[in-house]
């Protein structure tokens, strides 16, 4: 039996040999495979490096050309065309009624641009009017002086006054001759000299009366009747001159560019309705490092070009030439031996007028 085992051991072994030296066989390549997978491993490794060095290539191209399209031209600096603008407003607070005029239009000095209504302005020239006309009233009572019958009045006190005086002084000179006779006592002579008195001084009281009813009213009345007449009239002057702001007139020639509000909606007083831009007075306006400025000089004459216009060529001479302030100053490039080159603004306009030429509009100067 045991010899039987280990025959069974020794063929299994055997076998397992031989499954394994035919494993290894198949997996070993011929001599031609081997060759032929050397060869494909190569062109593959080329094909590789081929790859990477095209993208290098490429990429690098890329670079240069992005470089080449962003940068900017040194030699080039960029402005903008812009005008004179005026802003039109009003002192009445009211509602927008009707526009005469809309935007693109171009309008002359004293054309009609907008119609405003203010009930509450006109509710305050009716009470400023009424004020004045009774200030003016009081004013011309005060000026025409006392009215006839009271002088005719103060004229009849004083007769009759002056009549009594006349009877106390008979009846004092009678008394007086009496009393020197002995006929009446002293305290009789001076009851009639006291009446005499009386009656005198009532004469001077009306007289006095007569005198100011004649004069009328003292100068100080006067002034303060005149003065409270001016202030009236000075009332109703500010009324009408906001009123004067009803129709809104264009202040200059130019192009309505923009109108703020809508015809119905209600404005305050100062609100912008809308702006005029005064087309004939175009300018350009740059920003320029401060050692470019060397051919840039107050009164010089530059040639620039308009993109908007087809790259026209066109001459315009610089009058403003002005700093922009610290905030608008370029870095020195080096750490030590440069300083901050600050940035200037400067100002140019047309030799002669451009047709077509409008704010907004870039313009191009060589430097």
């Amino acid at each position: 039996m045991e010899q039987e085992k280990n025959a069974q051991n020794e063929a299994l072994e055997a076998t397992k040999e031989k499954a394994q030296e035919a494993q290894e066989k198949a997996q070993k390549p011929a001599p031609n495979d081997e060759a032929e997978h050397k060869t494909i491993v190569k062109k593959r490794e080329r094909g590789l490096l081929a790859a990477i060095g095209i993208f290098a290539v490429a990429m690098a191209a890329i670079a240069i050309l992005g470089l080449l399209l962003m940068r900017e031209p040194d030699d080039t600096t960029q402005g903008q065309a812009d005008c004179d603008a005026v802003r039109v407003s009003g002192k009445l607070p009211g509602r927008i009624v009707h526009f005469y005029v809309h935007e693109g239009d171009y309008v002359y000095e004293g054309d009609t641009l907008v119609s405003i209504y203010s009930s509450t302005a006109d509710a305050a020239l009716y009470k400023a009017r009424s004020m004045q006309d009774a200030a003016l009233s009081q004013n011309q009572k005060v000026e025409h002086g006392t009215r006839s019958e009271i002088i005719k009045t103060a004229e009849n006190a004083v007769q009759q006054a002056q009549a009594a005086e006349e009877i106390a002084r008979k009846t004092y000179e009678r008394m007086e001759n009496l009393y020197k006779e002995g006929v009446v006592s002293e305290q009789k002579r001076d009851e009639a000299k006291a009446a005499y008195d009386a009656a005198s001084a009532a004469v001077r009281t009306a007289t006095s009366q007569l005198e100011l009813a004649r004069n009328g009213a003292q100068r100080e009345d006067k002034n303060a009747s005149r003065s409270m007449a001016n202030v009236a009239r000075g009332s109703v002057m500010e009324v009408q001159s906001l009123l004067e702001d009803q129709i809104l007139v264009a202040p200059c020639d130019g192009e309505v560019s923009e109108i703020y509000p809508h015809e119905g909606e209600l404005v305050s007083t100062g609100t912008p309705i809308m702006t005029i831009s005064r087309l004939e007075d175009m300018w350009v306006s740059f920003s320029v490092r401060e050692d470019y400025l060397t051919n840039l000089t107050m009164g010089k004459e530059i040639n620039v070009t308009i993109p908007a216009l087809g790259d026209k060529a066109a001459k315009m001479k610089v009058f403003y030439i002005h700093d922009m302030g610290s905030y608008a100053a370029w870095n020195a490039t080096k750490a030590t031996g440069q300083y901050d080159r600050k940035t200037f603004e400067v100002k140019a306009r047309p030799v002669t007028p451009i047709e077509n030429f409008r704010p907004g509009m870039s313009v191009l100067l060589k430097k």
